[in-house]
């Protein structure tokens, strides 16, 4: 699939997503909303239909928001105008224009893999500054989530993506114990810039 087919399935599936329950932020950031600065600039990066951006906000954070759907950033941006918060979301092709190297306290990425992505979101970290990142994986015990493994994370690979940052936090279930129970399908990380 091409970059413009694949851009063009996004936006039509933002579209389609349009007056639903608004997004909701991710569980590790929900989880471990207490690690979050008082104060400081924050990136919902692919942010989709910008949960994270909204309670990032919510928690007085200077927040940015890029995706390249239009789509999805009209309606964060009608989002934001009704919880009445102030947040910076913009059409941006992140693979193409990462974040500059130093430039955000706190980086949120959910359910997005660029593998070769990595390297410059955790340049784009002041010191302390924290990444909240969750994904598929391969070991998945549903079919929720994308359907082609390049696009699912190996067993601990999102350990190796982010080895450069001190770990607070990282749950991979797997395929291990009582399939029924746990966070099964994903893996999620906090770490930050040391």
């Amino acid at each position: 699939m091409g970059s413009d087919e694949r851009h063009g399935r996004w936006e039509a599936r933002y579209r389609e997503a349009d007056g639903q329950q608004p997004a909701q932020a991710l569980q590790v950031l929900r989880d471990n909303d207490f690690l979050l600065p008082r104060q400081g600039q924050a990136l919902d990066m692919a942010c989709g239909r910008g949960g994270n951006a909204l309670f990032l906000a919510s928690h007085g954070l200077d927040v940015s928001a890029w995706d390249y759907a239009r789509p999805a950033i009209a309606s964060l941006q009608e989002q934001a105008r009704t919880e009445g918060l102030t947040l910076n979301a913009e059409v941006r092709d992140v693979v193409a224009e990462p974040p500059e190297p130093g430039s955000f306290d706190v980086i949120c990425v959910g359910y997005f893999l660029q593998r070769e992505l990595a390297p410059a979101i955790a340049a784009a970290l002041r010191p302390a500054g924290l990444l909240f990142y969750e994904t598929f994986i391969r070991e998945a015990v549903s079919d929720c989530g994308p359907g082609n493994p390049a696009y699912r994370l190996a067993p601990n690979e999102l350990l190796d993506l982010f080895g450069g940052l001190r770990v607070v936090e990282y749950r991979e279930h797997g395929l291990i114990g009582d399939l029924s129970r746990g966070r099964r399908d994903i893996a999620s990380l906090v770490a930050y810039r040391h």
